[in-house]
């Protein structure tokens, strides 16, 4: 499962599924068959070879025995040649001469049809006179129709070589024997066609050894590997099989018949490892094929990286960059890549030009809009701030106490409303204000307002500056008025003092505070109209309202509310700057 999860994370990589990989992936699939094509002709080449070093084996091994297989030649043709005398009275001359001239013939000697001898070189006539052969296995082959049958000797160290004898009509006569010795049969493996470690052997019918260069190789650990190779070797005329020493070490062998069925060659070389040396396959069938392969599935990663994968790189990050809002960015670099890759880039630099042109004529209508609006703002401060005028001739010509603070309480709200539009339209972008900036001159604005008609009041503000909409901007500064007013009416009437406005902005929170040095809490502000209002503009906010005593004597109105944040400010910002931005750069 861990190598799962691993083999999942790599195949989930960029650098695997990118174009360059599955362009390999498609290339190797397509050159998959030319790589089975190469197996498979592999494969013939294979069998081809084995069938050649069947062939080099056997010729190895007859030219290894060749001496063996020459004397056992000669010596056949000589008993073919004698079976036609008879007997006589020089019969043991003519074969003690005969075997003395014949290089490698120990004796010679004739037998009759019952395996009784007739005659015999001097150097086994004693022996043979006494000695009746009928029971012998080559004797009774020989007496069944066999021509030519060759066995080793009682004493091991001989092989019978022995020919039939016939009367003229065809019956069985006798028999012609010579005993080569072993000795002389020895195989030559000074051959430089055989492999480096081999020996070679004579094997009689039922595979046994009669002379080998080495015995040890040809004594198996398990008999049952060799499996009758001579009952198949007398079939195929040569069989190939893989077998291990007494020692343990694994050797390959190839018999065949070197003198009719009774005597076979058995050459014996080293195995190369677990394969057998016969079956070394050509490398080059195998091996170019698959070198061809490997270098056309790395052609293709490294030219698919250096033709297209870099330009779609270099694309991806020009596009990224649009992504972020910079359009005057062009891939002028694309063109020298291909030409799907050139078409690309200037389909995307078309794209990016399009998109400048319509941000120009969106910022062209965007300052259009703004300068109506501004005008529209100057002159919505224009009316209100006539109606304040208004209001304020209407309060001078009222002889009523009550209705004159009234009108007066809505006046000085019409000029924080007025005041509103004039921060908006005299501020740099008319979507957003500064509120430090808009209570500092709402609150100095108040208080002038008064001074005239009354003692001197001294003001002191602290104002965290913060961005905000004049949705959210309009129940803040109506607070304020309504702050600012009851401390007029019921704190400094009559005596002064000091007022202090604090604007801070915690975070999520913001607060906003009125304190005055007066008398304190007065149950008529708890119940005012001014206290409702405070307590409407408040939820406006999703905030709420309070009036506390101060520490050092008066009170505070506390207006404590969800931080307000400017609408789309980020985004106005960006504009502005790309607005401001010079002569476009080239990627």
């Amino acid at each position: 499962m861990r190598v799962g999860r691993v083999l999942g994370r790599k195949l989930g990589r960029r650098r695997v599924q990118g174009i360059r990989f599955r362009l390999g992936l498609a290339m190797a699939l397509g050159l998959l068959p030319i790589l089975l094509l190469g197996v498979i002709q592999t494969e013939a080449e294979f069998r081809k070879q084995e069938q050649e070093r069947r062939l080099d084996l056997q010729l190895a091994a007859e030219r290894s025995a060749s001496d063996a297989k020459a004397r056992i030649s000669s010596t056949v043709v000589l008993l073919q040649a004698l079976t036609p005398e008879g007997g006589g009275f020089f019969c043991e001359a003519r074969l003690t001469a005969l075997a003395a001239r014949m290089e490698g013939i120990a004796s010679l000697a004739r037998y009759s049809a019952t395996g009784a001898p007739v005659c015999a070189s001097r150097s086994e006539s004693e022996a043979q006179t006494k000695q009746n052969v009928s029971a012998d296995t080559w004797h009774q082959r020989l007496k069944r129709g066999e021509d030519v049958v060759m066995q080793r000797s009682a004493d091991g160290e001989s092989l019978i070589v022995a020919v039939r004898w016939e009367r003229p009509m065809g019956a069985f006569q006798g028999a012609m024997a010579a005993t080569v010795p072993l000795s002389v049969l020895q195989p030559d493996i000074r051959d430089p066609a055989l492999p480096a470690g081999s020996e070679a052997a004579l094997t009689d019918g039922a595979g046994n050894i009669l002379i080998a260069t080495d015995p040890r190789p040809f004594a198996l650990k398990r008999a049952a590997e060799a499996n009758g190779w001579t009952d198949r070797a007398r079939a195929d005329a040569v069989v190939m099989f893989e077998a291990r020493d007494a020692q343990g070490r694994r050797h390959v062998y190839g018999g065949a018949p070197l003198a009719g069925q009774d005597v076979f060659v058995l050459l014996s070389a080293p195995a190369p490892g677990l394969l057998s040396w016969a079956r070394l396959n050509p490398f080059g069938t195998l091996l170019l094929p698959l070198a061809a392969w490997l270098t056309a599935f790395a052609a293709v990663m490294l030219l698919s990286e250096r033709i297209v994968v870099r330009w779609l790189d270099y694309l991806e990050r020009v596009a990224a960059i649009y992504a972020r809002g910079r359009f005057s960015i062009r891939p002028v670099q694309a063109e020298h890549a291909p030409a799907e890759i050139r078409t690309l880039a200037r389909t995307l630099g078309q794209l990016g030009e399009t998109i400048t042109r319509r941000d120009r004529d969106i910022l062209d209508a965007l300052e259009e809009k703004d300068a109506l609006l501004r005008e529209i703002h100057h002159r919505v401060k224009n009316n209100l701030q006539i109606i304040s005028s208004l209001l304020s001739m209407q309060q001078r010509a009222v002889t009523d106490l009550g209705a004159r603070a009234a009108l007066g309480d809505t006046r000085q709200r019409i000029t924080a409303l007025a005041q509103i539009y004039r921060v908006l339209y005299q501020s740099e972008d008319i979507r957003e204000a500064d509120a430090d900036t808009f209570l500092r001159e709402l609150v100095g604005q108040l208080i002038a307002g008064e001074a005239v008609r009354g003692p001197l009041v001294t003001t002191s503000i602290e104002a965290d500056p913060l961005i905000i909409d004049p949705d959210k901007l309009a129940p803040l500064a109506l607070w304020l008025v309504e702050a600012v007013s009851n401390a007029q009416k019921h704190a400094f009437a009559g005596r002064g003092g000091e007022l202090k406005v604090r604007f801070k902005v915690d975070g999520d929170t913001s607060v906003l505070e009125v304190e005055d040095d007066g008398p304190g809490l007065d149950d008529a502000v708890e119940a005012g109209v001014g206290r409702t209002l405070m307590m409407a503009f408040a939820k406006q906010l999703r905030g709420e309202a309070r009036i506390i005593p101060a520490p050092g004597g008066g009170s505070i109105a506390r207006l404590t509310f969800v931080t307000p944040e400017a609408r789309d400010a980020a985004q106005v910002r960006e504009v502005a700057a790309f607005r401001l931005s010079g002569t476009p750069p080239q990627a």
